[in-house]
């Protein structure tokens, strides 16, 4: 009886075992099905993500430049992008493929035309922005102008005066459209004068063509820079005076002594004129509001001096202050 009872026990003990065991093993083997699962899913995921990017593309045109020229249409266009991610930044990092404009059928005149992409991996859904464009065709035309220098007179500086203008470049050839070309009215070479020129330029200047109002016409012209040559000599005779300041309303309480910087400058006029001014050129400062030491710069007046011009035209004078 107590062997029955023994044996009882031990098959319950072995049969709570093996279920425990077996609890275990299920559970692991769904942990590891779970895992194997979101493993699976992230990697499918991964595959099959999608992007869309936004990028800008130069605008070729389809016609026949030799006979026409365009114009009214933008340099570049911007087209949108979705598809897998691998796929769309690679295109939009290579940008190899095109956006067109197909005006080879089309005649002289304003049109209004649909763009089109060509090179994209057919993954690729695209949507260009514009989709139309408005454009004018014309007959192309090459006509040739002469270059005419133009420049800022009033940057030469006083009692120097500028001779002819030469240029590297004395006609240009302005391609455009027809309609373009016929605006064109004068063809000049844009000199920069710096401000109170006292030497001759020379200087690379950028060639312009100008309607009849002065604003510029849309054509290409071949060169479109040339070198150009600006000589610049003082007028008359130059001679080196000095400066001599004097000053005006000062207070009767007070002593002032003045100096001047430069003390020497340069005037200019005929012999006459440079024999009549003797040996300095007149000027004079405010001491009103002068208390103590104090720096002001005045201006040399030509005219008051009876001669062309002065160089500089204005100097720094100290006034130093005492009491009597």
């Amino acid at each position: 009886m107590k062997n029955e009872r023994y044996t009882t026990w031990l098959y319950r003990i072995l049969a709570l075992i093996l279920a425990i065991l077996l609890f275990f093993y299920v559970n692991s083997t769904k942990s590891s099905n779970s895992g194997s699962s979101t493993s699976t899913t992230s990697n499918n995921t991964s595959l099959t993500a999608t992007k869309t990017m936004t990028v800008s593309v130069p605008l070729q045109l389809n016609v026949n430049s030799n006979k026409y020229f365009v114009t009214g249409y933008p340099s570049k266009v911007k087209v949108k992008l979705k598809g897998p991610l691998a796929l769309v930044t690679t295109t939009a990092n290579t940008q190899n493929f095109k956006v067109y404009a197909a005006l080879s059928d089309l005649g002289v005149g304003k049109h209004t035309v649909t763009l089109h992409q060509e090179g994209l991996n057919h993954e690729i859904a695209s949507t260009i922005s514009p989709a139309k464009i408005s454009v004018d065709i014309e007959p192309r035309r090459t006509v040739s102008f002469p270059v005419k220098v133009r420049y800022n007179s009033q940057n030469i500086a006083a009692g120097y005066s500028a001779g002819k203008a030469t240029s590297d470049t004395t006609t240009v050839k302005a391609t455009g459209a027809a309609n373009e070309i016929a605006r064109v009215k004068q063809v000049v070479a844009q000199l920069t004068v710096p401000a109170n020129t006292k030497k001759t330029v020379k200087s690379q200047a950028v060639i312009e063509a100008l309607d009849s109002s002065g604003k510029t016409v849309n054509v290409i012209l071949t060169p479109s820079t040339t070198t150009v040559n600006l000589p610049v000599t003082s007028d008359g005779e130059g001679k080196k005076v000095s400066v001599d300041v004097s000053g005006k309303n000062g207070s009767s309480d007070s002593s002032y002594s003045i100096t001047a910087n430069p003390k020497k400058v340069m005037a200019y006029g005929s012999e006459s004129q440079l024999n009549k001014l003797g040996s300095s050129v007149a000027a004079s400062v405010d001491l009103s509001d002068i208390t103590s030491k104090t720096t002001k710069t005045i201006t040399l007046d030509a005219d008051e001096n009876n001669v062309t011009a002065i160089d500089p035209t204005t100097i720094q004078v100290t006034v130093n202050v005492s009491s009597k």
